[in-house]
């Protein structure tokens, strides 16, 4: 028996080129260039400083910039090109201005079979956006992005990159009014959220950081139990 699946539109290709602000005030250049030189002497050479330096400049101003480009370029004594080419192979870092709240709705295979582009469709729908773009107030920025390698709780929604487990509309729906009536949403597992430049400014090394006490949960568990249960019965034979 064959079974029709229709799956939504794949995410769309990270967008336009860097622009932004082409230089940072003396008063900015000189903070980023402090916490650049931690994050550096971290390192044996300093090149593998460059993905806390790019979350670095990027909690700056939300995205990366042309200045942010050129500023990791200058310390670590790389071309703006190479430092781009970096910068625009992942999605995680942003060219555009993102709100205070990033949210990202899984729609790859295993979340849009369970139901992530039902969510999608739901917050473009109670937004009114479409996905890649920013609530006039600043708020929230929706993005429909790819695996969030969480496919055990899938459908699975993420909060500047803290996990909402197996998430449906009206949960999600629920989350989105909470962050609008100024609340502080939990994550289901994970470190506390906070707001999109700080979260930027963890991943760089040098802001606050909270604890992750959850440990795996019982579905991420689930598989290595089988394959530990299988081990054993293989030694017996």
């Amino acid at each position: 028996m064959s079974v029709d699946l229709v799956l939504g539109p794949p995410p769309e290709e990270p967008g336009p080129p860097i622009g932004g602000r082409e230089s940072y005030p003396a008063e900015v250049l000189e903070r980023l260039a402090a916490d650049a030189a931690t994050i550096i002497a971290r390192y044996p050479h300093p090149r593998s400083a460059l993905l806390p330096l790019l979350h670095l400049v990027q909690s700056e101003d939300g995205y990366l910039t042309k200045a942010g480009i050129a500023f990791c370029a200058k310390r670590l004594n790389l071309t703006g090109a190479e430092v781009a080419a970096v910068a625009t192979f992942y999605s995680m870092y942003r060219r555009t201005e993102t709100g205070r709240y990033l949210i990202g709705v899984c729609t790859n295979t295993l979340c849009a079979i369970m139901g992530g582009d039902a969510i999608l469709e739901a917050l473009e729908n109670d937004l009114g956006l479409h996905a890649g773009q920013t609530t006039g107030d600043g708020l929230i920025t929706l993005e429909h992005i790819e695996c969030n390698a969480a496919c055990d709780y899938a459908p699975v929604v993420m909060v500047n990159w803290e996990f909402f487990d197996n998430q449906t509309p009206s949960s999600a729906r629920e989350l989105v009014e909470s962050i609008r009536r100024g609340e502080t949403p939990e994550p289901t597992r994970g470190a506390l959220v906070c707001p999109f430049r700080e979260t930027a400014r963890t991943l760089a090394g040098v802001g606050p950081r909270t604890a992750d006490t959850s440990g795996p949960g019982e579905a991420t568990l689930a598989g290595l139990r089988v394959a530990q249960a299988s081990a054993a019965g293989g030694e017996e034979s």
